[in-house]
């Protein structure tokens, strides 16, 4: 074959993400047995071209072999998560109805708010006296009684009833995509059920391992509770330590999200690397002979796949287990192995396992980062040179974080929406009380050095207030950051092609790079600009409450019965606000009559600009609207019992906007009206938002 030994998953990976990414955003059931064919028939090609290949002087013709090997790689990739998809399995339980589903859970089930969420795997279905074994996963709402709570672990067999939903997707821009996220891990149904309506069988179920490995760390995070008095402290260490989903204060999210350190609270590649570090460190006087060298890969790569087992096998660290362990042995074993090829390789394990981790924003960051750290931080770290031992390894760090930060920008603004100023500071701040928590965490649980608890608990609060005061600095994150695809991939090939042009002094990539950073400067400016000319209507789609923005430049006035602090405004309103750059939001209610300049709200009817809207509720029930007013809209709220049929009598307009605050019965009969007299009409409940622009 025409590869390069040294980099063959390097080029093997491009072709099969290639397949994994086309045939995951174009997925069809009926093109399995098409890209099953052409594997099968590329794969038997290239075996046969491999056992002849001298005797039909392959080699004169390389290239097209490399095209063949290329298409089989792509195909295979696409075959892949075709398979892996769920919903195309006959056995699918989502396919038929069924009155009671068998179950067992798949997943740490997670209590908030007297709910219980959870993941299961859906395994038989029953109706009436029939029977059948089914597939398919679905994620679990349970409302947990006051009185008596019901006790769920992993691996707990269920009968539950059959009623469920899809997954709704976004309804809002700059919503959270919720439908999307789930589908990522193969689930594409859910449903809200109460206690009375499950029956618990047996706990049997499950993998043994994941099972006893999630018992093991409930263990633990029960050990750091008795331990730690402080409430906050105990969520850091339990999160940071363990990868245990504990439930920090929004201030502390807030300090380590907005100093570029929120990566020490997910267990990842960073946390596995300093307990391999160390380790290392510890049994490096075993590198004398090549039997104790053995003994130490064993011991090292035991004792990191038991972490991973403290932490309940999470995916993170199970990736980055996999990662290091793949390292340690191609290094051990051959030691001219390239860096790139054993990186490439371990995404290739990883994907082919599941394909649909390539949509996994940690396992993208992973990958980026540790790419940046191979290819970059060596070459950040030559740019200076200090003798002096300590401030050598202050500029590694400094190297280091540079390294990653410009590896994952891109990617970290387009889906966090901000970017920490002082990641610098912050992470090397917080690189020794990580080093230290990591090691003293793991001592208090493995080595019952208990008496080391008070100091533990100490560090951490030292951190948390140490990054809150470097995130209350002035200017410290630049926020409501919101980049499209193009803007993305824009930014991206800018920032590749300028890195790899100054390393190795190509002019003309140089220039290209600097034109790819014009046009996203020159695509940003647009926005911006077109932002500050931005007048529009907003109207919001949420579950019973209503909210409608009426933005004008960088400023909005919302008619809403959501408040800022609203959970509801936070998820729903608010990313669309600040997508569309508002910076200054007035809050109104329905009953709240208020005069601006461009906005007048009066008499049950609202003015922005040059359009109307008549505001229609209870205070209009079996009432004649007098004076024949004439609008663009009328907005229905609060179950108003006005019958949509005289609407067009009594008033001019030419569409209806139908609000959440209305019941689900009423909001189905004013559409039907709406429907009979060929009204055009908007519901803003379970529909897509609705965006009027008026310029």
């Amino acid at each position: 074959m025409t590869f390069k030994s040294e980099i063959i998953f390097v080029r093997v990976l491009a072709p099969f993400l290639a397949g994994i990414v086309i045939f995951y955003l174009f997925a069809d059931q009926n093109l399995i047995n098409d890209l099953l064919t052409v594997s099968i028939l590329l794969l038997t090609f290239l075996i046969i071209i491999n056992v002849f290949y001298k005797s039909i002087k392959a080699y004169h013709f390389k290239k097209l072999i490399t095209t063949i090997f290329y298409l089989f790689c792509f195909a295979f990739g696409g075959l892949l998560t075709l398979l892996h998809h769920q919903t195309y399995r006959s056995n699918y339980f989502a396919s038929s109805n069924y009155d009671y589903l068998k179950v067992w859970i798949n997943d740490e089930p997670q209590l908030k708010n007297k709910i219980l969420r959870f993941e299961v795997i859906v395994t038989h279905g029953f109706n009436k006296k029939d029977e059948k074994q089914l597939s398919g996963k679905l994620l679990i709402a349970l409302k947990v009684d006051s009185i008596k709570p019901i006790e769920l672990n992993y691996g707990d067999e269920l009968i539950i009833t059959g009623k469920y939903q899809p997954v709704e997707p976004a309804y809002n821009d700059g919503e959270f995509d919720f439908k999307a996220w789930l589908a990522v891990k193969n689930i594409y149904q859910q449903t809200f059920i109460n206690q009375n309506q499950l029956v618990k069988l047996n706990e049997n179920e499950g993998n043994k391992i994941i099972k006893f490995a999630i018992q093991q760390r409930q263990k633990q995070v029960k050990i750091y509770r008795k331990l730690i008095k402080n409430d906050e402290a105990f969520a850091v260490a339990s999160t940071l330590v363990l990868g245990y989903r504990a439930d920090l204060s929004k201030e502390t999210l807030n300090a380590y999200s907005k100093t570029g350190t929120i990566h020490a609270l997910s267990v990842s590649g960073a946390h596995v690397g300093i307990i391999f570090f160390l380790l290392n460190a510890m049994l490096s006087f075993l590198d004398r002979k090549k039997l104790l060298k053995v003994i130490k890969l064993v011991v090292i790569c035991f004792l990191i796949w038991y972490y991973a087992l403290l932490t309940g096998f999470s995916s993170s660290v199970l990736r980055s287990a996999i990662m290091i362990t793949i390292f340690i042995l191609a290094k051990s074993f051959n030691r001219s192995s390239n860096n790139y090829n054993i990186l490439a390789f371990t995404a290739f394990i990883l994907l082919f396992y599941n394909p649909f981790y390539i949509w996994d924003v940690g396992f993208q960051l992973s990958f980026i980062s540790v790419f940046g750290l191979i290819y970059l931080q060596p070459k950040i770290y030559k740019w200076l040179y200090f003798k002096n031992k300590w401030a050598d390894k202050l500029w590694s760090a400094i190297a280091l974080s540079l390294a990653a930060q410009l590896a994952t920008f891109p990617l970290s603004v387009f889906y966090f929406h901000q970017f920490p100023v002082y990641f610098l500071l912050g992470n090397i701040f917080i690189l020794l009380p990580l080093i230290i928590l990591m090691y003293f965490g793991i001592g208090i649980l493995i080595l019952k050095v208990y008496f080391l608890a008070p100091i533990f608990e100490w560090i951490i609060s030292f951190t948390n207030n140490g990054l809150k005061f470097i995130a209350d600095l002035p200017f410290s994150g630049i926020t409501s950051i919101w980049l499209n695809t193009w803007q993305l991939l824009l930014l991206s090939s800018a920032i590749g092609f300028l890195i790899y042009a100054l390393v190795n002094y190509q002019k003309r990539l140089l220039f290209f790079a600097i034109c790819l950073l014009i046009a996203f400067q020159t695509y940003a400016a647009f926005v911006k600009t077109s932002a500050m000319r931005q007048q529009k209507i907003s109207f919001f789609t949420l579950r019973k409450n209503y909210a409608v923005a009426f933005v004008q430049s960088n400023k909005a006035i919302l008619v809403t019965d959501l408040t800022a602090d609203d959970k509801n405004f936070q998820f729903f309103v608010e990313p669309a606000l600040d997508k569309m750059q508002v910076e200054d939001v007035l809050f109104i209610n329905w009953k709240q009559d208020t005069v601006l300049t461009n906005f007048v709200k009066k008499e049950s009817q609202i003015r922005f600009l040059n359009y109307k809207i008549l505001m229609v509720d209870e205070k209009f029930n079996y009432k004649k609207i007098d004076n024949m007013p004439k609008v663009n809209a009328v907005w229905l709220h609060n179950n108003t019992r006005k019958n949509i049929k005289e609407l067009p009598e009594e008033v001019v307009f030419k569409e209806l906007i139908i609000d959440a605050s209305n019941k689900d019965y009423m909001i189905k009969t004013y559409e039907n009206d709406a429907k009979k007299i060929k009204l055009k009409y908007h519901t803003l409940k379970k529909n897509i938002s609705y965006l009027i622009n008026l310029k």
